[in-house]
């Protein structure tokens, strides 16, 4: 087994009959330190550094979260996503999955798992843009940061995608609440999408503000999409 990746007994694909001596041997590998213990029948070989002993990346903790027959069923996001995108330094103890459906949380090792529901399906080509979606709606929410320094740099995430892909982000958008739809809006505008802003633009109740707390240094179209 390699270092870093999270297995179970099933995963030696022996006889159902020899899980209780493979348990009981893992187990007794845990006592001896050879491996740790995420969580109840799942393990892991730690990556040893000059820093410590490092732990699996969350990806692994919780792929069998995220993936079923070689279909995806959940992406990272939240939390789990801000520091690998660069708007936060903090890395959380909280892993944050994305998924169609409501889900209670749960706990693996010193990890609490919590779920977002997605209201669009989830495909491979997607992910990404629903990741950037939801640190949009959650903009607020970011530790370590304030709104118009995310807003900043999630506008240079969103110039870096090719038209197509702003297209798609607009359309999965549509499924998102008001906030997230005229931050998105003000931002497809910003970078000159007007195809794409206008479809948002439509989509919103001209009577409605919306609390965000962007400077009017990042954008100067705010006032329009009625974002204070």
């Amino acid at each position: 087994m390699p270092t870093d990746v999270v297995f179970n007994y099933q995963d030696f694909g022996l006889p159902t009959e020899c899980n209780g001596s493979i348990l009981k041997t893992l187990n007794r590998m845990v006592s001896c330190g050879e491996i740790c213990k995420l969580s109840k029948g799942k393990f892991f070989k730690t990556r040893k550094t000059v820093f410590g002993e490092l732990k699996p990346r969350p990806e692994e903790i919780v792929k069998d979260l995220l993936e079923k027959g070689g279909k995806p069923i959940g992406y990272l996001t939240g939390l789990s996503i801000f520091n690998g995108l660069g708007l936060t330094t903090q890395v959380a103890s909280i892993i944050q999955i994305g998924t169609n459906s409501k889900k209670n949380s749960k706990h693996r090792g010193a990890y609490t798992i919590k779920f977002v529901e997605q209201p669009n399906s989830i495909e491979r080509s997607n992910i990404k843009l629903l990741q950037l979606l939801d640190c949009l709606r959650m903009i607020k929410n970011i530790p370590d940061s304030n709104t118009t320094q995310s807003c900043s740099l999630l506008i240079d995430r969103i110039k870096d995608l090719s038209k197509d892909e702003r297209r798609t982000m607009t359309q999965l958008a549509v499924r998102y609440s008001p906030s997230t739809r005229a931050l998105l809006g003000a931002i497809m505008e910003y970078i000159e999408e007007k195809e794409c802003a206008d479809r948002l633009f439509s989509s919103l109740n001209n009577l409605t503000t919306y609390n965000i707390g962007i400077s009017d240094s990042i954008l100067l179209n705010k006032k329009k999409w009625r974002i204070i």
